[in-house]
Protein backbone atom coordinates (compact mmCIF):
# COMPACT_ATOMS: atom_id res chain seq x y z
CA UNK A 1 0.00 0.00 0.00
CA UNK A 2 1.06 3.50 -0.80
CA UNK A 3 1.38 5.60 1.52
CA UNK A 4 -0.04 9.14 1.87
CA UNK A 5 3.18 10.84 1.97
CA UNK A 6 4.16 9.23 -1.74
CA UNK A 7 0.92 9.75 -3.28
CA UNK A 8 1.10 13.39 -2.31
CA UNK A 9 4.45 13.61 -3.87
CA UNK A 10 3.46 11.79 -6.79
CA UNK A 11 0.41 13.71 -7.33
CA UNK A 12 2.60 16.94 -7.32
CA UNK A 13 5.25 15.04 -10.26
CA UNK A 14 2.02 14.81 -12.21
CA UNK A 15 1.80 18.56 -12.15
CA UNK A 16 5.39 18.79 -12.91
CA UNK A 17 5.04 16.31 -15.77
CA UNK A 18 2.60 18.52 -16.83
CA UNK A 19 3.87 21.95 -16.59
CA UNK A 20 6.99 20.32 -18.44
CA UNK A 21 4.75 19.46 -21.20
CA UNK A 22 3.49 23.18 -20.83
CA UNK A 23 6.73 24.02 -21.37
CA UNK A 24 8.23 22.29 -24.33
CA UNK A 25 4.83 23.52 -26.09
CA UNK A 26 6.04 26.96 -25.74
CA UNK A 27 9.36 26.31 -26.48
CA UNK A 28 7.70 24.42 -29.47
CA UNK A 29 5.92 27.54 -30.18
CA UNK A 30 8.69 30.30 -30.35
CA UNK A 31 11.07 28.03 -32.30
CA UNK A 32 8.52 27.62 -35.07
CA UNK A 33 8.01 30.88 -35.18
CA UNK A 34 12.16 31.45 -35.35
CA UNK A 35 11.30 29.26 -39.15
CA UNK A 36 12.72 26.25 -37.29
CA UNK A 37 9.74 23.65 -38.29
CA UNK A 38 11.73 20.66 -37.66
CA UNK A 39 12.83 21.53 -34.19
CA UNK A 40 9.66 22.46 -33.28
CA UNK A 41 8.09 19.18 -34.22
CA UNK A 42 11.48 17.74 -31.99
CA UNK A 43 9.75 20.21 -28.87
CA UNK A 44 6.33 18.91 -29.96
CA UNK A 45 7.44 15.23 -29.68
CA UNK A 46 8.91 16.28 -26.17
CA UNK A 47 5.66 17.89 -25.03
CA UNK A 48 3.44 14.71 -26.18
CA UNK A 49 6.50 12.76 -23.80
CA UNK A 50 5.43 14.77 -20.73
CA UNK A 51 1.85 14.48 -21.18
CA UNK A 52 2.54 10.60 -21.28
CA UNK A 53 4.93 10.66 -18.03
CA UNK A 54 1.89 11.89 -16.23
CA UNK A 55 -0.42 9.88 -17.29
CA UNK A 56 1.46 6.82 -16.59
CA UNK A 57 1.59 8.18 -13.08
CA UNK A 58 -2.14 8.78 -12.69
CA UNK A 59 -1.92 5.25 -13.31
CA UNK A 60 -0.39 4.61 -11.18
CA UNK A 61 -2.04 6.01 -8.36
CA UNK A 62 -5.37 4.81 -9.68
CA UNK A 63 -3.42 1.61 -9.24
CA UNK A 64 -3.05 1.85 -5.59
CA UNK A 65 -6.35 3.69 -5.21
CA UNK A 66 -5.56 7.08 -4.19
CA UNK A 67 -6.67 9.93 -5.70
CA UNK A 68 -5.67 12.62 -8.77
CA UNK A 69 -5.40 15.45 -7.51
CA UNK A 70 -4.87 18.22 -10.49
CA UNK A 71 -3.47 21.53 -9.42
CA UNK A 72 -3.05 24.26 -11.31
CA UNK A 73 -0.34 24.88 -14.04
CA UNK A 74 2.09 27.80 -13.96
CA UNK A 75 2.98 30.23 -16.08
CA UNK A 76 6.01 29.47 -18.53
CA UNK A 77 8.67 30.93 -20.62
CA UNK A 78 7.55 32.13 -24.37
CA UNK A 79 10.75 33.21 -25.61
CA UNK A 80 14.07 31.52 -26.01
CA UNK A 81 16.96 34.16 -27.70
CA UNK A 82 18.15 30.87 -29.99
CA UNK A 83 17.86 27.17 -30.26
CA UNK A 84 20.83 26.76 -28.26
CA UNK A 85 19.32 28.85 -25.32
CA UNK A 86 16.26 26.57 -25.96
CA UNK A 87 18.35 23.21 -25.56
CA UNK A 88 20.17 24.42 -22.54
CA UNK A 89 17.25 25.26 -20.86
CA UNK A 90 16.36 21.93 -21.78
CA UNK A 91 18.75 20.26 -19.65
CA UNK A 92 18.72 22.26 -16.85
CA UNK A 93 14.47 21.61 -16.40
CA UNK A 94 15.35 17.59 -17.14
CA UNK A 95 18.08 17.91 -14.04
CA UNK A 96 15.56 19.40 -12.36
CA UNK A 97 12.85 16.38 -12.92
CA UNK A 98 15.61 13.91 -12.32
CA UNK A 99 16.13 15.47 -8.96
CA UNK A 100 12.17 15.40 -8.64
CA UNK A 101 12.12 11.44 -9.41
CA UNK A 102 15.27 10.86 -7.47
CA UNK A 103 13.32 12.46 -4.39
CA UNK A 104 10.37 9.90 -4.96
CA UNK A 105 12.93 7.04 -5.50
CA UNK A 106 14.08 8.51 -1.74
CA UNK A 107 10.49 8.64 -0.58
CA UNK A 108 9.67 5.31 -1.67
CA UNK A 109 12.70 3.42 0.10
CA UNK A 110 12.58 5.68 3.16
CA UNK A 111 8.72 3.48 2.81
CA UNK A 112 10.05 0.54 2.18
CA UNK A 113 7.70 0.63 -0.99
CA UNK A 114 8.80 -1.77 -2.92
CA UNK A 115 6.20 -1.70 -6.23
CA UNK A 116 7.11 2.10 -6.45
CA UNK A 117 10.15 1.56 -6.18
CA UNK A 118 10.12 -0.98 -9.24
CA UNK A 119 7.38 1.50 -10.77
CA UNK A 120 9.60 4.61 -10.39
CA UNK A 121 12.84 2.90 -11.97
CA UNK A 122 11.22 3.02 -16.01
CA UNK A 123 11.55 6.96 -14.79
CA UNK A 124 14.85 7.05 -13.83
CA UNK A 125 16.19 5.50 -17.05
CA UNK A 126 13.75 7.96 -18.66
CA UNK A 127 15.80 10.66 -17.32
CA UNK A 128 19.17 9.66 -17.97
CA UNK A 129 17.57 9.25 -21.78
CA UNK A 130 16.52 13.09 -21.50
CA UNK A 131 19.69 14.50 -20.19
CA UNK A 132 21.39 12.68 -22.86
CA UNK A 133 19.39 13.69 -25.68
CA UNK A 134 19.41 17.32 -24.53
CA UNK A 135 23.31 17.24 -23.79
CA UNK A 136 23.84 15.78 -27.27
CA UNK A 137 21.21 18.64 -28.59
CA UNK A 138 24.06 21.14 -27.13
CA UNK A 139 27.07 19.84 -27.86
CA UNK A 140 25.34 19.78 -31.78
CA UNK A 141 24.58 23.14 -32.06
CA UNK A 142 27.66 24.23 -30.18
CA UNK A 143 29.66 22.68 -33.16
CA UNK A 144 27.28 24.27 -35.55
CA UNK A 145 27.93 27.47 -34.58
CA UNK A 146 27.08 30.28 -36.87
CA UNK A 147 26.65 27.99 -39.99
CA UNK A 148 23.07 28.50 -41.22
CA UNK A 149 23.55 25.36 -43.28
CA UNK A 150 24.46 23.30 -40.39
CA UNK A 151 21.57 24.28 -38.42
CA UNK A 152 19.44 23.67 -41.29
CA UNK A 153 20.26 20.13 -41.22
CA UNK A 154 19.32 19.89 -37.85
CA UNK A 155 15.98 21.07 -38.37
CA UNK A 156 15.74 18.46 -40.83
CA UNK A 157 17.16 15.43 -38.86
CA UNK A 158 15.03 17.09 -35.87
CA UNK A 159 11.91 17.17 -37.86
CA UNK A 160 11.81 13.40 -38.90
CA UNK A 161 11.68 12.11 -34.86
CA UNK A 162 8.34 9.94 -34.42
CA UNK A 163 6.31 9.96 -31.31
CA UNK A 164 6.03 6.34 -29.46
CA UNK A 165 4.01 5.49 -27.01
CA UNK A 166 6.11 4.73 -23.90
CA UNK A 167 5.83 1.28 -22.48
CA UNK A 168 3.92 1.52 -19.23
CA UNK A 169 1.03 3.10 -21.35
CA UNK A 170 1.07 0.67 -24.47
CA UNK A 171 -1.34 -1.42 -22.80
CA UNK A 172 -3.30 0.69 -20.60
CA UNK A 173 -6.67 1.80 -20.60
Amino acid sequence: MISKKLAKAINDQINAEMWSAYLYLSMSQDIYAKGFKGIAHWYKVQFLEEQAHAAIMINYLHSQDEKVILAPIAKVQTEWKTVLKAFEDTLEHEKKVTAMINNLCDIADEDRDRAAANFLAWFVDEQVEEEENARDLIAQCKMIGDNTNGMLMLDKELGIRVYKTPAPLQNAE
